[in-house]
Parts: C-alpha cells; sequence; structure tokens
C-alpha cells in the first residue's frame, strides 16, 4: 500500500532518517515508537506530503487515502455543532442530502417526472452509502469517546482543546481511510475512552500508524512496531510488549557480535605490530590490513534506559495524617460533584486517582491542594510541604532562562553542580542544560518541570497527568523517581502502565463519593472486573445448595476412573512436548548468536520467525498442562 525507500530527511543539516525504508501493508497495526526529537511526527508529515523528503521516495497504491490526526488540529474552531463537524466525514452523503430535501421541496409546488428521476437516482446513491444510518454512527462514536447526549448540538468552539481533538479523531474514523494515522491520540482522552477506542481499533479494517507512550494502549492495538531510532526504522513483528523482548534480544546478540569483532580486531591489529618489518611476513600483513579495512563494522549497543540515582531530601518530615477531608460537597451550579464525602491521605500513601473525564479528579485535586473553595472541613497535617505538578507548570517556566537558570531560580538550596546531576537523571547532560527554555520540544518542558518539582524538597507531591508528551524513557525515569521517592504522592494519570509502577492505593469518584481500593492498578483492575461480573448476572439465579456436613463423598465411578487416565496420559504427553519445544527455542537462540546469523538480516528475521513461532507453540501448551492438570485435581 504505502512504500517507504532509502528516505533521507535533513533539517538544518541534521539528519532525522538516513536511507531509512519501511513497507506498510493494507491490515498492519503499527506501533511507532523513540524519543522525543527522533522523527515520529515528522515522518507522519513526511507520508502525508506535508514535507518533501531530502532523498529517496514515498510511493502509494492508487486507492491509498489517508486520514491524519496531529496536534494542529486543536487549533480547528468552528460555529457549526460537533455532530455536524463528526458528519463531515460523509461529504458525498451531506451532499446528496441537501439535493435530496431541495428536490423535495421542489415538488411541493412542481411536481414532474424529471424531478422523481432526479429524487430516485439520489435516493438510491444515499441509501447505498448508509446514507439513513450515518447520523447514528455518529452520535455511537461520538458518545464512545465520552461526550454526553446533550452535547452533540452544541458548538465546536464551545469545547476546549482537548475535546475538539476528540471531535476531529471522530470524523477520522467516520471517514475510515484505507490508512490512519494518530499522533498521540491518548494524550486528550480519559481511561474508559482509551479502552472504548482500543476495541475499536482492534476491528479497524485498514492500516493503522499510531505514535503513542502508552505501553497498555500499544500492546492492545498494534501488530507491529517500528522503532525510530538512529536516522533508521526497525521494524519489530509484534506488539510493544513482544518489541522490549524482541530488541533485548537483538541487543544481546549485537553486543556479543561487537566484543567478539572487537577481540578479532585486537588480535590482527597485534599481528600487524607484530609482523610490520619482517619481510617474510609481508604479504600476510598486508592481507590483514585489507581484511581490516573492509570489515563491516558492528556497532556497539547503546543503553536507552538510563538508572535514575537521585536522593530526594525533606527539609522535615511530616506527620502521620497529611490531608483530611470530612462531609466534603462541592457543585458548580446544579452540576454536583462531590456530596459529603470523607477521605484522608496519611504518610507514605501513593495515590493513583483515576476515573472518566468530568468526574471531578482536577477539582478534588485542588480541593486537596487548598486553592478550591469547599464546604466541609479540609484539615492539613503537621510539617506538610507541598508541590503541585500540572500542565499550566510548563506556561510557567521562563522562556528566556537556560535550563540551568531555571532551575536555580526554583528556590532549592541545591548548587549548580547537584543540579547539573539532576538534570543528567532527566536527561539532559553537558551542554544540554545552556539551552534556552524556549527551543524545548514539548516533551523536554515536563522534564525540566518536573525536574523542578522533585527538587522543592516537598514531602507531599500533586501531579496532574504528568506522563503528557514525555517519551518511554522520560516516563521510566519518572516510574524511578517516584518509586525512590520516600514522601507522599497523589496523581490524576490516565496511563495504566503509569499507575500500575508506582501507586498502593487507587482514588476514584463513584456516586459523588471519593472512593478508595486499597491496592495496586493490577488488583484494583482485578477487583472491578468482579465486580462487573456480578452485576451482569440475573439477580434470580439459584443459589447453589451447600453439601450437607456428615455426608459421605461417593466412590469415583468406572468411567471417571477412566477419564482421569486418559488425563494423566494426555497431561504426560503435552510435557513431553513442553519438553521439545523448550529446547527447540534454546537451539534458535544459540543460532542466532552465531556471526554467520547475526550479520545476515534475511537468517536473522527467519531465526526470529522461527522463535516467535516456538514461543507461541509453548504458550499453548503450558495452557493445556494448566488446563490439564485443573481437570485432573477436580476428579482427584
Amino acid at each position: 500500500m504505502i512504500s517507504i525507500n532509502n528516505l533521507s530527511y535533513l533539517i538544518g543539516g541534521r539528519a532525522l532518517f538516513q536511507n531509512a525504508s519501511l513497507h506498510i501493508k493494507p491490515k498492519d497495526k503499527i506501533g511507532l515508537i523513540g524519543l522525543n526529537g527522533t522523527g515520529k511526527s515528522t515522518l507522519l508529515r513526511l507520508i502525508d506530503d506535508e514535507f518533501p523528503p531530502s532523498a529517496g521516495d514515498i510511493s502509494k497504491s492508487k486507492d491509498c487515502s489517508i486520514g491524519f490526526l496531529n496536534q494542529d488540529l486543536l487549533s480547528y474552531i468552528s460555529e457549526d455543532s460537533i455532530l455536524s463537524v463528526a458528519m463531515q466525514a460523509f461529504d458525498r452523503a451531506m451532499v446528496l442530502q441537501k439535493n435530496i430535501d431541495k428536490l423535495l421541496h421542489q415538488m411541493e409546488v412542481d411536481y414532474k417526472d424529471s424531478l422523481v428521476g432526479k429524487l430516485t437516482k439520489a435516493q438510491e446513491e444515499f441509501e447505498a452509502l448508509g446514507g439513513y444510518s450515518l447520523q447514528s454512527q455518529a452520535e455511537e462514536l461520538l458518545e464512545g469517546i465520552g461526550f454526553k447526549t446533550a452535547d452533540l448540538n452544541r458548538p465546536l468552539k464551545e469545547f476546549s482543546g482537548g475535546w475538539r481533538m476528540r471531535v476531529m479523531l471522530a470524523k477520522l474514523l467516520l471517514e475510515r481511510p484505507s490508512l490512519l494515522m494518530l499522533d498521540e491520540p491518548t494524550n486528550h482522552l480519559d481511561l474508559p475512552s482509551i479502552q472504548w477506542i482500543e476495541n475499536y481499533l482492534k476491528t479497524y479494517e485498514g492500516a493503522i500508524i499510531v505514535v503513542s507512550h502508552d505501553r497498555n494502549f500499544l500492546d492492545n492495538v498494534i501488530n507491529k512496531t517500528v522503532e525510530v531510532a538512529q536516522q533508521n526504522l526497525n521494524l519489530y513483528s509484534g506488539n510493544y510488549s513482544f518489541y522490549v523482548k524482541e530488541k533485548e534480544l537483538r541487543s544481546e546478540i549485537q553486543k556479543n557480535a561487537f566484543e567478539n569483532q572487537q577481540q578479532q580486531i585486537k588480535q590482527t591489529e597485534r599481528f600487524i605490530e607484530r609482523f610490520r618489518s619482517k619481510a617474510t611476513k609481508a604479504r600476510q600483513v598486508q592481507s590483514r590490513v585489507k581484511s581490516l579495512e573492509r570489515m563491516d563494522k558492528v556497532q556497539d549497543v547503546v543503553d536507552d534506559n538510563p538508572t535514575m540515582n537521585f536522593k530526594f531530601q525533606f527539609q522535615q518530615k511530616s506527620g502521620r495524617f497529611i490531608i483530611e477531608l470530612k462531609d466534603i460537597s462541592k457543585s458548580y451550579g446544579d452540576l454536583h460533584i462531590l456530596k459529603n464525602t470523607s477521605a484522608n491521605i496519611e504518610r507514605g500513601d501513593k495515590i493513583a486517582l483515576i476515573g472518566a473525564n468530568g468526574k471531578g479528579k482536577s477539582t478534588l485535586l485542588r480541593i486537596i491542594a487548598g486553592t478550591e473553595p469547599v464546604a466541609g472541613e479540609h484539615k492539613e497535617g503537621y510539617n506538610v510541604i507541598t508541590s503541585f505538578y500540572a500542565q499550566h507548570q510548563l506556561e510557567a517556566l521562563n522562556v528566556q532562562n537556560e535550563i540551568i537558570q531555571e532551575m536555580l531560580q526554583a528556590g532549592s538550596a541545591k548548587t549548580e553542580m547537584e543540579l547539573r546531576s539532576v538534570l543528567g537523571c532527566f536527561l539532559f547532560t553537558d551542554e544540554d542544560v545552556f539551552k534556552k527554555i524556549k527551543v524545548l520540544s514539548g516533551g523536554e518542558k515536563s522534564r525540566v518541570a518536573l525536574a523542578k518539582t522533585l527538587i522543592s524538597e516537598a514531602n507531599f507531591l500533586m501531579m496532574d497527568e504528568p506522563t503528557n508528551h514525555l517519551d518511554f524513557l522520560s516516563v521510566n525515569i519518572l516510574v524511578q523517581a517516584l518509586k525512590q521517592y520516600q514522601g507522599t504522592f497523589v496523581i490524576v494519570s490516565h496511563d495504566r502502565h503509569f499507575i500500575s509502577q508506582i501507586a498502593n492505593k487507587i482514588w476514584y469518584i463513584e456516586d459523588q463519593e471519593i472512593k478508595e481500593y486499597p491496592g495496586t492498578y493490577a488488583e484494583y483492575n482485578y477487583w472491578q472486573e468482579g465486580r462487573a461480573a456480578q452485576k451482569s448476572q440475573p439477580t434470580n439465579s439459584p443459589k447453589k445448595e451447600a453439601k450437607p456436613k456428615g455426608v459421605k463423598v461417593k466412590e469415583k465411578s468406572v468411567e471417571q476412573e477412566n477419564e482421569l487416565k486418559r488425563l494423566q496420559k494426555s497431561l504426560s504427553k503435552v510435557e513431553s512436548q513442553i519438553e521439545e519445544l523448550e529446547k527447540t527455542k534454546v537451539r534458535i537462540e544459540a543460532e542466532m548468536a552465531s556471526p554467520d546469523v547475526f550479520g545476515n538480516f534475511e537468517k536473522l528475521e527467519e531465526k526470529n520467525q522461527a522463535l516467535q513461532k516456538t514461543e507461541e507453540a509453548l504458550e499453548v501448551g503450558q495452557t493445556q498442562w494448566g488446563e490439564l492438570a485443573e481437570q485432573i485435581d477436580a476428579l482427584s
């Protein structure tokens, strides 16, 4: 469908891409990942013909249509209702609808056979396009991504940038282009909307390229991963979790090949140095010199997962209770957010505040901070020092300052050397610290604002969507920082991987009350699934009668004995298959580490596919083993 061949693209003399190639097939669902600044968004714009390549070409099939959701659409404003804007996706059907209305109006005063013919033809085409169900499709999609039914006829201009972006996303999804390109779509979606979009994209008939830093979203949507790194496009035939494992394997192979080659180079150089002056060895020396010149050098592995090693210091330790909220109520006119609800935050709590947009998460965060007027009792604990990170912190940065100046003005007692060490943890090294704030990307500004928050020596942190605009590496650094943090925090986030790593309590707002789950996000999610399953069960379903005490259990029948033997035989067979598959896996991994395979991309890809099939078969075998073991336990 789309073929990118030997693509090169330069910005100000710096190469973002150099001889990069990629082929996009009709059903591909590709996750485009990489560090901020490597060119992910630029690649989408190159595909969309916004920028011409410096070299190489991007060819598309004739029937290829492209829908591109990018951050520029945030500025789009219209007097039309959001339903009308979304319905613009059906441009031909809308033209026909106006035509039909016009013809019907004409026929009221001038009934002609020619008008009847035109009307019949227009109605047939309108029906063929599914015209009579288009509005319901648009309404369903808009409501799926978070809009209320009452909002559908409100003008687009009344909504904030994030909500306008949702409308543009809905319009693109309704257009159903053969290639859908989404640049950070989850930045403007809450958790229920993200899950709805995931389910929609899973069954999307066309191809998808999505730039996202949400690991769970990528795992649930994509079937291929393309990493933008070192001016190239590196393809991995699986979702993000597959990419992580496969990259680790490739890095290990590359590291071994690099070390083996370096050892070979040293031995060759020692031979050349030793026998350079001996005439009898001149031919051999010259041969080795030429072999070094012809050698394809294997690059060393670059570690792109630095370890965060930052010691947080507090001016003073807080008391046991950080914040006490008692009988809190908050309303905006007729809209009730909270009603007579209470909650406490204790020292050491790591709270993730989650839920749909419009439920009051940001309002509750401001209530906790004491900046939002509220009915009820708000009590701050002893020796509590608070630091609040929100998206407006990016706007509060002085754009004329250098990064190091901004940090020095943050009010901490740290020296410049200490601050440079902190900035190093946030990927600002050497001369980077002298960059002006105004030249930084959104992700880089977020890292500066986060660094300022974390050096504040506060013992209580509040953060509103801190992972927005951060790449995977920056999110990983933030996770490490928060794991080392000994204080207390409350964080609003829709990034499921992020909150699963840092939270020990989950807060959510339900029925205008603050609810708490005392556990991790994974445990909370499991509990919520159980609740949903219980609600879906019929209330009048008969309960199973408990066995009376003292009643003997009947002996197993002959049929049960035979079934048990059959299951044990099957279990033994599956165990043998698993053992063989594990041996095959070890053998393939060993073959992949050999220089012959590693140096040949086709052979390496062939081995990768064989390894993937073996791992899939191994997973199936292990699942069968577990099922058989459960059946045997039930009969034993």
